[in-house]
């Protein structure tokens, strides 16, 4: 079992076609948030996933819990809080690239205190998951990071920063302290850009490296990934496919990582036994699970069955 930790936004996406000359702009809300969606993706690839969310009651949060549970994911350790829920609302570019704008003041997501999180409420999972908004928004992210922290004693610890500029700023974001009890980090090179101006992603890989993490992965959209081991690297292409949107793609590309590595048995530790030629393989399932995510509106993992061949 995977243990994901963190938030679910509702995902407006501007529908303002025939509209704009009433003043009028539509919305199509979709559930999403970075961690749901890596929880969502786990669950339908066949991997155990237990979603620790606060979950408001609102009509998002009924949008959230339906989308969780009807793709197999466990709630037993979810929130229900009284906050209302985090909304984004979402500009799509050529690229079917993402510009969010969030609406997320006093919102459910963030207001996690410690008597919620238990060290139980991992229950038996082999590993956490976190990261995004859950490691930097007050007043929550002491909680979380003492959670998750605690966590690395019995559990394979993996982030993903997934910057959000508009949210928070670069200082909240304390990657090197993260990676002195995360094993695994995959961001974007839009993040890597974002966290360590001017560094060359081989330069970012081994500070990371030096803090602690074993198993750093940069996604660079249509040009692949790269995987980096302790310091050994390599490229792995992605897969060519009809882009609609890339909201999700890297939610997708996370789970198809982690359910890969715990396919193996290596999740549960500090990731003993993995090799190189191992992580490359774990990724690139990873760029297939995520280029089908492209190749449909809005984050949609794929399930298992849509992967199979090879």
């Amino acid at each position: 079992m995977i243990a994901v930790l963190g938030e679910c936004v509702a995902d407006g996406f501007t529908a303002s076609e025939g509209a704009a000359g009433r003043g009028e702009l539509g919305l199509r809300v979709l559930p999403g948030g970075g961690p749901a969606n890596t929880a969502v993706a786990l669950a339908r690839l066949g991997t155990p996933a237990r979603f620790l969310g606060r979950i408001s009651g609102d009509v998002f949060g009924t949008l959230f819990r339906e989308r969780l549970a009807s793709s197999g994911v466990d709630l037993s350790a979810a929130v229900e809080a009284a906050e209302p829920s985090t909304l984004s609302v979402a500009a799509l570019d050529r690229d079917g690239r993402a510009a969010y704008t969030f609406y997320a003041g006093g919102t459910a997501d963030w207001q996690w205190s410690p008597d919620e999180l238990a060290p139980a409420r991992l229950g038996p999972a082999a590993c956490l998951h976190t990261g995004s908004l859950a490691l930097v928004r007050e007043p929550g992210r002491a909680a979380v990071e003492e959670f998750a922290r605690e966590a690395a004693a019995r559990a394979t610890v993996s982030i993903d920063p997934n910057v959000r500029p508009t949210l928070a700023a670069r200082e909240d974001y304390r990657v090197e302290r993260w990676c002195g009890w995360a094993d695994v980090l995959k961001l974007s090179d839009d993040d890597l850009r974002f966290l360590l101006p001017g560094a060359s992603v081989e330069q970012a890989c081994d500070t990371w490296h030096a803090a602690g993490a074993r198993l750093v992965v940069v996604t660079r959209g249509a040009a692949g990934a790269l995987v980096s081991l302790d310091g050994e690297r390599a490229e792995v292409p992605a897969p060519e496919v009809d882009v609609v949107d890339t909201v999700g793609a890297g939610d997708s590309f996370t789970a198809g990582l982690l359910h890969d590595l715990g396919a193996r048995g290596l999740l549960g530790g500090r990731l003993d036994g993995l090799d190189l030629d191992t992580a490359v393989a774990a990724a690139s399932f990873a760029a297939r699970v995520s280029a089908l995510t492209c190749s449909v509106a809005g984050a949609n993992p794929p399930w298992a069955h849509a992967l199979t061949g090879p």
